[in-house]
């Protein structure tokens, strides 16, 4: 491993680029907050335990759409298949996203996209501080998933497919 760098710093930017080099999924989280959707893209998601079946992400503090998300209580986490890149610039940009997807509500009325290639439908169970951002578990009250499909997988930056 003689090309692996040490004794780097911790700084923001060093953090993004070491970090990057973990392959992740990529959700969008949706929320219905005053009978208006709300969503943002997150890579930051994982299964916590499944009794109870617990999932988090990670919302920015600086986020526009995570105090809607918050105060709404709930949120689904839609897990976008391969070809979803489209929809993960839709929900990382400002802008009126619900008009440019297709969605239905889920059981506790957050949207599910329905390009998902899975999704879990949430109740937010605890709220944690992680810096500059808020760590977010919640409460999986149904769950869908797509018998074919793959995911869109996130890496150092750029969009990629994951191959089986």
């Amino acid at each position: 491993m003689t090309d692996l760098q040490r004794g780097i710093a911790p700084e923001p930017a060093a953090m993004r680029s070491a970090m990057g080099s973990f392959l992740t999924g990529v959700t969008v989280i949706t929320a219905m907050h005053d009978g208006e959707p709300a969503g943002l893209a997150a890579n930051s998601f994982t299964s916590v335990s499944l009794d109870p079946p617990l999932v988090l992400f990670c919302a920015a503090r600086s986020s526009s759409s995570w105090p809607k998300i918050d105060a709404a209580g709930r949120f689904c986490v839609n897990v976008l298949p391969d070809d979803g890149e489209a929809t993960c610039r839709i929900f990382a940009s400002p802008g009126d996203r619900f008009t440019q997807v297709e969605w239905q509500p889920g059981v506790t009325g957050s949207p599910v996209l329905a390009s998902a290639l899975a999704y879990a439908d949430c109740e937010i169970e605890h709220r944690y501080d992680g810096g500059d951002h808020v760590i977010v578990v919640g409460r999986v009250v149904e769950l869908g998933q797509r018998e074919h499909g793959q995911p869109l997988a996130f890496f150092r930056g750029g969009y990629g497919r994951f191959e089986q």
